[in-house]
């Protein structure tokens, strides 16, 4: 986002040094600093930082005889320092205008000094790159599927059985796959010799950018329904009303009456994104808190925004239109085939480790009826909060993830009619229903026989 070339004329960017303030009430600083209670997956979108949403206390026991004997997952980056600087030049710029007419409110003062140091701890870890939380979450997560799987893993690592690890090439991919396996070799150090080096595979893993999808990114760059969607929801007036509201606790009034409207809400959607990435930067810019520089309100109107912009681009989309989703098919099937291929004993891996972006997981999620991601929106009713489940924040946060788990019994452990193979699905480590074609087990179960799966998806 860039000022209106009226704006640019007067705007100031010599705004160079970088000063630690540490701002804003304890309930700001609290509440943007750690975790994130329910409303802020409506202030983050996309950002927010990873928290598990399972409790393993209650997940439901393997049926009688069943073991695990693989698991595989798709995972998000995890929290990273946003890709370049261009919002926060743009709001420092404004910012350096207004304080050369003498025109910053007292609460618009305390802005510079915080962007610039948020600004200074992303170039410090690198634009784009994953940062110390993204590492942690990655982390984490990896010490609690080893808790969940104590006897998978000691069989793995008894059977010397490899760990296959796949990323997009991506730098902040890569550092996750190595946070999330350092984690696994942490909880069992007798892994460490059977986790591959991470190759990549960007045709599963960064498939949006592939030109087997160029008529995904012609959707992007010209379709006609996206554009004019996209246009009638920011364009409607709350946009305007919540944009001028945030200059106006920023600027006095004439300076506010001085921007046009697009360069007001330029200047609030930039300050948002910057607002969005503070949480995933904590580690590196402890001291940063932009929550009074936006109200709750007004966050959740731009997070809104950005949630319709990755609705429409990579999540369900239009009704009666698969362009957004029917990509990730290489993706399901890989999920499938790496099960069948050990249930079969053609492979002998013990678990299956992929790397991606909200680009893949947002697809993917759409394509399998994931919670919150099952309802395209009609044509002539543009996606809200109020007619669609879809949460940026619930669907792809910050190091996202898709699990199943194999187990083996039933015909495999002295026959009968009970299933050789179960599937259970964790989704952001919640236990979770595949679609509702599929029948689980037992009524209200989450394993599913693996045959099932491959019936209801189409691969029997």
């Amino acid at each position: 986002m860039k000022p209106s070339a009226a704006l640019s004329a007067t705007v100031s960017v010599a705004l160079a040094a970088t000063v630690l303030l540490a701002g804003g009430s304890a309930s700001a600083r609290s509440r943007h600093g750690g975790g994130h209670p329910d409303g802020d997956l409506y202030l983050y979108g996309t950002k927010t930082p990873y928290e598990p949403q399972g409790r393993p206390e209650q997940y439901e026991r393997a049926p009688k005889g069943y073991l695990p004997v693989f698991t595989e997952n798709v995972a998000r980056h995890g929290s990273r320092a946003m890709t370049d600087s261009e919002d926060g030049d743009l709001v420092l710029a404004v910012l350096g205008a207004a304080e050369q007419r003498g025109a910053l409110t007292r609460l618009g003062a305390g802005l510079a000094p915080q962007v610039r140091t948020l600004l200074g701890a992303a170039s410090a870890v690198g634009y784009g790159n994953l940062a110390g939380r993204g590492v942690r979450e990655h982390r984490e997560t990896a010490l609690r599927m080893e808790q969940r799987l104590p006897e998978l893993f000691r069989t793995i690592a008894a059977e010397q059985e490899p760990v296959v690890v796949e990323t997009s090439g991506v730098a902040r991919t890569v550092a996750s796959a190595d946070a999330f396996t350092a984690g696994l070799t942490e909880g069992q150090p007798s892994l460490a010799g059977l986790v591959r080096s991470p190759v990549t595979d960007k045709n599963l893993l960064y498939f949006h950018k592939q030109p087997q999808n160029a008529d995904y990114q012609a959707y992007l760059a010209n379709d006609p329904d996206l554009a004019a969607v996209l246009a009638r929801i920011e364009g409607g007036p709350r946009t305007g009303q919540a944009a001028r509201h945030v200059a106006e606790r920023l600027f006095d009034a004439g300076f506010v009456a001085s921007m046009s409207v697009e360069d007001r809400i330029g200047f609030a959607r930039a300050l948002h994104q910057l607002y969005s990435t503070a949480p995933d930067l904590r580690e590196e810019a402890p001291a940063v808190d932009l929550g009074p520089f936006l109200t709750d309100r007004d966050a959740q109107w731009f997070a809104y925004l950005d949630d319709a912009e990755e609705f429409y681009r990579k999540g369900p989309g239009f009704a009666g239109r698969t362009i957004t989703y029917r990509m990730a098919q290489p993706l399901l099937d890989d999920l499938f085939a790496e099960a069948e291929a050990k249930a079969a004993g053609s492979s002998h891996d013990g678990a299956v480790l992929r790397f991606t972006h909200a680009e893949e997981i947002e697809p993917l999620a759409a394509l399998m009826g994931l919670p919150g991601s099952t309802e395209p929106a009609a044509p002539d009713e543009p996606y809200t909060y109020r007619n669609d489940e879809w949460r940026g924040g619930q669907v792809s946060p910050m190091a996202a993830n898709i699990q199943w788990d194999l187990y083996a019994g039933g015909r495999g452990k002295g026959g009968g009619k009970s299933p050789a193979y179960l599937v259970r699905m964790l989704y952001n480590e919640q236990e979770t229903a595949f679609k509702p074609s599929c029948k689980p087990v037992a009524k209200g179960s989450y394993f599913y026989d693996l045959d099932e799966l491959r019936r209801c998806f189409g691969r029997a």
